[in-house]
Parts: C-alpha cells; structure tokens; sequence
C-alpha cells in the first residue's frame, strides 16, 4: 500500500453511467488468472490475502455458481486443488501463526479453514480450533489482517461446513466467544502497530464488523465502539485512516470509505438503534467513493476500483467496473497512470479480486468482500 506521490491518486469520475456484460468479463478474467498466473508461478505465502491460497479460495466459492463450468477444460473446484496444492507444496516455509501474525494471512490456519471447509472433517476444525491460544494471547492484535478478527472470520468459513455437526459446530461458537471476549476485553481505541486505525484492514470497522457477523449477539456491547465510528466521518464524507484524524487522502476499502461502508452494508441491522446515522453514514461516504474513488492503483480489492465498486448501488457499481477490465487496465499503463501491484494474482491486490467483483455483477450477489463479510 506505498504511496506514489508523483502520480495522482484518483481520477475524475465523468462520463455517462455505463457497463459491461459481466460474464463476458468474468471469462476473460479466470482466463488471465490461470494464464498469467498459473498455480506454480505464484509465490506462496499470503493466505486469504495474497498468495495461492487466496486464488484457491475464490475457485473454491465459485464452484458453487459455476457448477458446470469450466476454464481451459478444467471445473473450479480442479483450479482451487492446483493452487491449494502449491500453498501445500511449500508447507515447511510458513512459521504458523503467532500473535503478532493471526489473522486471515497466515498460511497454515487458512489452509487449515480452507481444508475443514471442503472435506467437512471435524479433526481440521479443531485443529484450527485450538489456535485460539495463539489468538487469544494478550500481545496478539485484533484487527482483520494479522490479528483476532481475521481468525473470527475463519472460524465462520469452517462453521458453514458443520451446521449439523453438533459437537464441532460448539467447540467453534466457544472458541469464537473466548476470541470475541480478548477482543472485547482489549483497550479502546483498538491499536494495530501503535495507531488507532479506523478501516476494514486493520482497524476498529474491520474489528466491528467481524464480531457482529461472528455472534450478532454481541453488538450491542459495541454500540459505542460503532457510535464513535461514525463520528470520525470527514465532512467529505471520508473516513480517516487513523484516529486523531491527519488529512483526508485514502479512498479505499483497507483505508476510508468504502471498506466502512461496505462493512456497514453488512452489519447495520444488528444496530437498530444506529439505524438513522449509519444510512446517513452510507449516503455521505457513497459520495466521496463517487468523486475519488476512481484510483489509480491497480484495481483490486484492497486498494483500487473493484474494492471501491462494492460500496457503491447498482448502477455506479457496473460503472466503475468498466474501469477494471483488461482493456482498461491496459490502457492506464499506456498513459502512465496505473501504479501496478506487488501481488497481481492476488484476491485482494490483483486479478483473482477482479474476478470475484465481475461474478457479483454476472450473479447479483450481495455487494461482499470474500475472505471479510461474505459469510
């Protein structure tokens, strides 16, 4: 996430509504994901992040749209294998999680969830289950990255798979409630390296928003914690990166509004009584994507218009879609504004991300971040 001061950080948002046939742009995505990025080329290392296993992931949840589908005669659920394989082929380089390092990019906790999720085997589950000790531990963060919310959200991967299996599907819930209490229990402002973050990534909306998706029953408690949230909003309809506030520059999901306003989307309806400010919220912050969310980073997630395009309505989202197709991509490098990513498979940083946005605009689904609130 550098910052390149020589080059602007977004560009203007003119032009009339338009769009492009998601699927054809979905097709063409998987193809130069498989192509450019083929299991063996990709570093390992990043877990839902970056990294094989997070192209793993997106073929893994989109086998369940894509049945019959296949790309250079090969189903989703065969490309998921490949990548998952050579995440596994590179087993003995990753350290396992330690507090500092606990939440959705350790490897072996997300090849772990990844793993329990697919084959529904209970010894997985509780292998990943008995992490918790290292997440809970007092010097382990809480944000979503590295820290407890990241693994919260683990925990609800795997508890997909095991709604019938009595047994697993409580020691998940009880590890989650102790993770939830450390989390709870912890200081405000939530710190992550020292400083009060605010966003989806690494700061207090991220931490939020995992522990209200993980047990709704606990949202009550964060009411204030969210309260404050929305207090911190820029008259731009920003949201700063950190907290006291410094200049208003971040227009991304892992920093500003859209990651806010998209975790918002998702956890609103367990704040009845924050219902008015966080539509208010939403309203404001949809404005400020819609002047400056356009980046020039490379589209992604994280950083870049397909994560900015999940927090936008249905047209503006199809809108700056077009932004993100190959062509368009192609054409900001030969003008000198797209400022290329150090991951360009990844499916928060690169390609595997584009995919899952053009799946959401082929199928209509719920406006998600995979590997943050779409379960």
């Amino acid at each position: 996430m550098s910052e390149h001061h020589h080059m602007p950080r977004y560009f203007k948002n003119k032009g009339e509504l338009a769009r492009r046939d998601p699927y054809k742009q979905l097709v063409a995505s998987l193809e130069r994901l498989i192509t450019e990025h083929p299991p063996d080329k990709i570093q390992p290392g990043g877990g839902l992040y970056y990294g094989p296993i997070s192209v793993a992931y997106l073929f893994f949840v989109l086998q369940r749209y894509y049945r019959d589908f296949t790309i250079a005669n090969v189903p989703m659920g065969a490309w998921s294998a490949a990548y998952i394989k050579q995440a596994e082929d590179h087993m003995k380089m990753y350290p396992g999680p330690r507090p500092a390092k606990c939440g959705v990019s350790d490897d072996i906790m997300a090849l772990l969830a990844l793993g329990a999720a697919s084959s529904k085997d209970p010894d997985l589950a509780e292998e990943l289950c008995n992490y918790s000790e290292v997440v809970c531990d007092a010097e382990a963060g809480n944000e979503w990255l590295y820290g407890r919310a990241g693994y919260l959200y683990l925990l609800r991967l795997v508890r997909a798979s095991f709604e019938d299996d009595e047994r697993t599907l409580r020691l998940i819930n009880d590890t989650a409630a102790d993770v939830i209490d450390a989390m709870m229990e912890s200081p405000r402002p939530w710190r992550w390296h020292g400083k009060a973050y605010v966003g989806a990534v690494h700061g207090a909306i991220g931490i939020i928003t995992q522990i209200a998706l993980t047990d709704p029953k606990r949202a009550p408690a964060l009411e204030a914690d969210l309260g404050a949230l929305l207090s911190y909003q820029y008259e731009s309809g920003n949201w700063p990166s950190s907290i006291p506030p410094g200049k208003d520059r971040l227009v991304q999901v892992c920093h500003g509004a859209p990651g806010v306003i998209i975790s918002l989307e998702s956890i609103k309806q367990f704040f009845p009584n924050l219902t008015g400010r966080i539509e208010t919220a939403i309203r404001r912050g949809r404005e400020c994507v819609l002047e400056r969310g356009l980046l020039t980073k490379e589209p992604c997630l994280c950083h870049g218009i397909s994560g900015n395009a999940l927090a936008l309505e249905d047209k503006e989202f199809q809108h700056f879609l077009t932004f993100t197709t190959g062509h368009e991509i192609k054409a900001m490098a030969k003008d000198g504004i797209l400022e290329k990513s150090d991951d360009p498979s990844a499916l928060w940083c690169g390609e595997a991300g584009r995919t899952w946005t053009w799946a959401i605009a082929d199928q209509e689904l719920e406006k998600k971040l995979l590997g943050y609130n779409d379960l």
